[in-house]
C-alpha cells in the first residue's frame, strides 16, 4: 500500500468514527477513480435507517453502477474500513470495481464483535468464484488499532 492508499483508508476510518457518533456500526468506505479522484463516500447507516442493506460498500457499488461505465469501474478502487460481507462482495464483483483495499479483515471484525463467530465466505472466495479480475489488499496493519478501537465505542 502506498501513501494515497493510506490517505483513503484513513478517511474510511474517519467515516467509521462518524457512523459511531451517529449511533451506527463503525464502517466507512470511499470510492476512488483510476486517476485518484474521490468519486463518492459513505458511512454505515444500518442502525439509523433500520435498513439491513445500508452498508456503505453496497451503496458505493450501486453508485458506481449508475455513474461509471465498465472501464471506469474496472479502473476504480473501493477503500473500506472493514472487509466486505458476502452481500457487499457479490455487489462489488457484479459491478466490476477493479480493486478493493480494506483496513480490518472479516476475521478481525468477527473477533471484535462476536469472538465465537466463524467466518465462512471471504471476499477473496467470492472474487475467485466470479471469474472477474478484482485485486484485493488488506488488512492495513498501520490502521488496525484505530479501526479496532471504534468497535469498543459502537
Amino acid at each position: 500500500m502506498n501513501e494515497a492508499d493510506l490517505t483513503h483508508l484513513r478517511r474510511c476510518v474517519d467515516l467509521a468514527a462518524e457512523a459511531v457518533e451517529h449511533g451506527d456500526q463503525p464502517f466507512g468506505s470511499v470510492l476512488v477513480s483510476g486517476d485518484g479522484t474521490v468519486l463518492a463516500e459513505r458511512r454505515n447507516r444500518i442502525v439509523t435507517t433500520g435498513d439491513l442493506t445500508a452498508h456503505p460498500k453496497l451503496a458505493l457499488a450501486g453508485w458506481a453502477s449508475q455513474h461509471l461505465d465498465p472501464s471506469e469501474r474496472a479502473a476504480a478502487t473501493m477503500y473500506t474500513s472493514g472487509e466486505h460481507c458476502t452481500m457487499c462482495a457479490a455487489a462489488h464483483v457484479r459491478v466490476g470495481i477493479g480493486r478493493l483495499v480494506y483496513v480490518l479483515s472479516a476475521p478481525m471484525i468477527a473477533e471484535l464483535v462476536e469472538p465465537d463467530v466463524k467466518i465462512g465466505l471471504r471476499v477473496t472466495d467470492i472474487v475467485a468464484a466470479s471469474n472477474v479480475d478484482v485485486t484485493v489488499e488488506g488488512p492495513c496493519d498501520e490502521l488496525v488499532p484505530e479501526a479496532s478501537a471504534l468497535f469498543g465505542r459502537a
